[in-house]
């Protein structure tokens, strides 16, 4: 359990006041000395992460933030990182106490409507004042999900975690009880797909990278098989088997060499683009790319990774995407890249985004994303879609998924040597 990823977690934000209680609930309902908690208002000066199982939910993460309202020397660090975990959050937990409630409790409710998330309101230390009606009533136009405790009282302490348990499952996003399928809805029980997965020096020593692991696991899930090979051992897997596979799945490095090498009787794509789906709106990627044709030279390109790792001398991001960009549009373009969770905020200085798959961050974060730059104006696509557009293979990649083929404008496929029918 406790090797979960944090992105296939359920994110579970804890805001509030600085000294409502933030780190007194949060080890209060996992029961544990999470959070240092003090009566001095500013104790939890970051935020504070606790991964655990909260059955019968499943893997879960809490986000314990800094209180809304500081006004320390470093206030403005802290409520930075406070405001990065509302695109995070999948659940607001909005912490206060009886008589508690203005501009920093109807901030953070706008927060969790800005981003369509479930909000949880717990009034704490009862034990210290108890709320009346009329302060409840004033919750009540914001949420039925109102819980009353003190998280001193170590009798209901059990009554308060399963009432917390409760609320939850009534109000989590349904993928997390019904998750949403990488590749299993692609086949059939007993379908097979064949990985092409490259060992190269961008792939973890020892092991293979999230996307797909996740993949494998994916086919187990729905009784399905997947034959994992080097793109070397292609072509021999494809003579040993009997029939031809349901579905070829490749890294989007090596996807000209996999559609060169795959009967056009058998669908293909990258795994970059399944989690174009899952992650994301695989119809907006797709058209997204009619902004290449615009580049004009100065413009400006983000690269944006959801991992943090060291570049390699030939990195997919950094290097191998601007250099096929500037040779299909023969422009200087500029390449700017971010990493991790380094989002910038500001996306008006460019004209389009390339997002690698995302496999290190939830899908509510990279909704959060891809809203940010539609609000700004500014195109955002993903790296298997772009390298499969540059290298003349999108149409042939998006194969298995006709409903996407149908969103493809005009525009885009009037170049017929770029796209593959």
């Amino acid at each position: 359990m406790q090797k979960i990823p944090k992105s296939l977690r359920l994110q579970i934000g804890l805001f509030g006041r600085t000294n409502v209680g933030k780190s007194a609930f949060l080890n209060y309902i996992t029961n544990q000395d999470v959070s240092i908690t003090s009566p001095v208002p500013g104790t939890t000066t970051d935020v504070v992460e606790k991964a655990m199982e909260l059955l019968p939910i499943g893997p879960v993460l809490f986000l314990d933030t800094a209180g809304v309202d500081d006004r320390s020397e470093l206030s403005n660090l802290r409520l930075a990182k406070t405001k990065d975990i509302f695109e995070r959050s999948d659940i607001f937990v909005l912490i206060t106490e009886s008589g508690i409630w203005n501009e920093y409790e109807e901030q953070i409710i706008k927060e969790a409507n800005i981003h369509n998330a479930p909000l949880l309101v717990v009034v704490n230390k009862i034990d210290i004042k108890r709320p009346d009606k009329n302060f409840i009533e004033r919750i009540k136009k914001y949420t039925d999900r109102i819980m009353v405790l003190s998280s001193t009282d170590i009798k209901s302490q059990d009554r308060t975690i399963h009432e917390f348990k409760k609320n939850l499952i009534e109000i989590v996003p349904s993928d997390f009880l019904d998750p949403p399928s990488i590749i299993g809805d692609l086949m059939s029980t007993n379908g097979v797909a064949v990985l092409i997965v490259p060992i190269d020096l961008e792939a973890p020593k020892g092991r293979i990278i999230l996307p797909q692991v996740q993949t494998i696991r994916d086919t187990l899930n729905h009784s399905q098989m997947s034959l994992v090979v080097k793109e070397s051992q292609y072509l021999e897997a494809l003579k040993k088997l009997k029939d031809n596979p349901d579905i070829v799945v490749c890294d989007s490095q090596v996807v000209d060499k996999m559609v060169a090498q795959t009967p056009g009787t058998i669908k293909c794509t990258t795994f970059s683009i399944l989690f174009a789906r899952i992650k994301g709106n695989l119809s907006d990627a797709v058209r997204a790319l009619t902004v290449i044709d615009k580049l004009r030279s100065g413009d400006k390109v983000l690269i944006a990774e959801s991992c943090s790792h060291h570049p390699i001398e030939d990195d997919i991001g950094r290097v191998k995407i601007p250099k096929w960009l500037k040779g299909y549009t023969g422009k200087e373009i500029i390449f700017d890249s971010c990493a991790g969770r380094d989002f910038p905020k500001d996306l008006s200085y460019y004209k389009l985004i390339i997002q690698c798959g995302g496999c290190m961050i939830t899908r509510r974060e990279m909704l959060a994303r891809i809203e940010r730059a539609k609000t700004q104006g500014v195109a955002m696509t993903n790296y298997g879609v772009c390298i499969s557009f540059l290298q003349g293979m999108l149409g042939r990649v998006l194969s298995p998924f006709p409903d996407v083929m149908n969103t493809i404008s005009e525009e885009l496929i009037k170049n017929e040597d770029r796209i593959c029918r």
